[in-house]
Formats: C-alpha cells, sequence, structure tokens
C-alpha cells in the first residue's frame, strides 16, 4: 500500500515538473482592421497627391498657353477674317511672313531698331545692376531702405504708372499736367555739361550716342530692379572662406573684386543677361511690340501672328549665339 502510495506520488510530482518546464503560449496578435477600398502605399499616396496639385498647373497651361500658343501659329499660316460666332481663316502658307520681310518696311526698321536698342541697353544694365548690389551689399545705415527704393520701380511699373512718367497720357484719360509731372526724370543737364567741355558738336554720332544713353537714366535705373536683387542674392552666397582668404594673401578691394566677386556671380551674370535680353525684346512699348499689337487691333490677327512669330525665332536665335560665348567665361562650382 506504502509503495503504491509513493508511485503516485512520483507520478505526481513528474507532471507538475512537465508543466513547469512548458514554455507558456504567446498571446494572439490583434488582427488589423479590415480597410474597405484599394490600400496604397504611402509613398505612392504623396506622388498621387502631388500629381492632383500639379494637374491644375498642367491644365491650365495647356489651355491657356499651349493651347493660344499652337492657335497664334495657326493664324500666322492664314489670311484671317472675323464672322459671326468664329474667326475665318484661309491657308496662305508663308505668306504674311514674306509680306512682312519684303513688303512692310516698317517691320524691318523695327527689327534693327529693336536689336541695336539691345545692344547698348543690355551690358549698360548688368554693369549698372552690378555696381548697386555691391554697394547695397555693404553694412551702412539705411541699407533695407535703400534696397527697397531700388525695387519699388518692380512692384509700381505698371502701364498707367510708366505712362505718367513718360508724359504719355492719351490712354488715361486725363492729360493735365503730365508734361510737368514727367519733366521730373529729364534729364536736360547733359546738352549743357558737354558744351561747358567743348565735345557737343565734335562728332553728331557721338552726341547722339551720350544724349541717348543719359535721357534713359531714369528708364536704366528702372529696368533693372530684377537684376539687383538676383546680384545681390549671389553676393551674399560668397562663402566667408573665400573672403578670408582672400584677406589673408593680402588681396586689394579691386583684386577681390575681379578674382573672387565677379567668379562667383559669373553665373547670374548669365541668368541676368537672359532675362534682361527677353525683357528688353517682349516691352510693350518697344518699335515692334507697338507694330504687332497694332496690327491685332486692327483684326489682322494673321498677318501680326506671323511678325510676332519671326521675332520670337530672332530672340531665340539672338540667345543661342550669345549664350555660348557668355558660357566660356563663367565660373561654375563643383
Amino acid at each position: 500500500m506504502a509503495e503504491t502510495n509513493n508511485a503516485a506520488a512520483a507520478e505526481a510530482v513528474k507532471e507538475v515538473k512537465v508543466k513547469a518546464e512548458k514554455p507558456p503560449k504567446a498571446p494572439k496578435a490583434p488582427k488589423e482592421p479590415k480597410v474597405k477600398g484599394m490600400r496604397i502605399a504611402y509613398e505612392k499616396r504623396k506622388a498621387l497627391y502631388a500629381y492632383g496639385f500639379l494637374a491644375i498647373w498642367i491644365i491650365g497651361t495647356i489651355y491657356f498657353f499651349l493651347k493660344p500658343l499652337l492657335v497664334s501659329f495657326w493664324y500666322s499660316l492664314n489670311e484671317t477674317n472675323v464672322t459671326v460666332g468664329y474667326m475665318g481663316t484661309t491657308f496662305i502658307g508663308i505668306r504674311n511672313y514674306i509680306n512682312a520681310f519684303r513688303q512692310d518696311t516698317d517691320y524691318t526698321e523695327a527689327l534693327l531698331s529693336v536689336l541695336s536698342q539691345t545692344l547698348w541697353q543690355t551690358p549698360l544694365i548688368i554693369i549698372f545692376s552690378i555696381f548697386v548690389s555691391v554697394i547695397l551689399n555693404q553694412k551702412f545705415h539705411g541699407r533695407t531702405f535703400a534696397r527697397a527704393v531700388f525695387f519699388l520701380p518692380v512692384i509700381i511699373a505698371t502701364g498707367p504708372v510708366i505712362s505718367i512718367i513718360n508724359g504719355d497720357m492719351d490712354t488715361s484719360g486725363y492729360s493735365g499736367g503730365a508734361e510737368q509731372f514727367s519733366t521730373m526724370f529729364e534729364t536736360d543737364m547733359t546738352g549743357a555739361l558737354m558744351n561747358f567741355l567743348g565735345v557737343y558738336n565734335i562728332s553728331d554720332k557721338v552726341t547722339d550716342l551720350i544724349s541717348t544713353v543719359t535721357s534713359n537714366v531714369f528708364n536704366l535705373v528702372w529696368d533693372a530692379g530684377i537684376q539687383i536683387i538676383i546680384f545681390l542674392s549671389a553676393l551674399q552666397n560668397i562663402p566667408y572662406s573665400a573672403k578670408e582668404a582672400a584677406s589673408i594673401e593680402g588681396a586689394t578691394a579691386w583684386e577681390f573684386f575681379w578674382k573672387i566677386t565677379i567668379p562667383y556671380i559669373s553665373p547670374m551674370i548669365v541668368t541676368n543677361l537672359i532675362y534682361t535680353i527677353v525683357d528688353s525684346f517682349i516691352d510693350p512699348s518697344n518699335s515692334v511690340m507697338t507694330l504687332v499689337l497694332d496690327e491685332a487691333s486692327q483684326w489682322h490677327h494673321g498677318y501680326s501672328a506671323a511678325m510676332a512669330w519671326a521675332y520670337f525665332a530672332i530672340v531665340i536665335l539672338a540667345l543661342c549665339i550669345v549664350l555660348p560665348i557668355i558660357n566660356k567665361f563663367v565660373y561654375y562650382e563643383v
């Protein structure tokens, strides 16, 4: 009897040990809630959001830019006539382009005038912008106000404002006081100064060039606002290590300007050069744009479009000639 009890006790001890040795069962992971609809990865979802926001811009570009661009090119190959409800077109090929260059002497004269004006005005704007931006980059009292003054024309350079300043009030509905107001910006002292120096009648071409340049001083300042801001940002990005190394080597301000400043801002010179050329070509007050807009206002849309497209091709050709030459002197930091 005692042996039976001992055997039972031993079996009970073994069962307890076996249960103690078995690891406890891991708790079951909670079930993920079922997502209704399509499951999209986070990266793809972000990309879809980006395409959704870009779609507004893409639709606007296609509808408000590409479509009118193609329509204007089609008009340039046609003779247009306005009818009730639509624009009538008669295909004539490149006849409008031929007429613009062979029969319309005003168009070729206007092209030469704009090209010559851009040729001398662009370097002046670039040099003036570099000069002013270097000054505005210095530390002096009232620097913020001075920067705002040079950028102010960009903010208020609207059609009516520039018309008032130039004395052209025909489109504003009021002509009183326009001439008196515009004289504030004229530079009539040039002729007197040249007479005083005795160089007024030496050469008619030199006199006309000096008079033209000085009479456009205000327009020069007016057109240089964006370029000054771009150059100013480039000057502020010149690394301090370059300035420190130049000062240790004993470089003068003149040497620092040509050896450090100009190479570092040379990419922005290219940017401002492109901006200035394009801005000069598309200025509504230049003679070519005036002819194009006048032809459009007289309902000659086909001929107007042909002149505009020819003008556009000339602008692209000018940039293709200038950029490869300028890029040879540009320093790009790697």
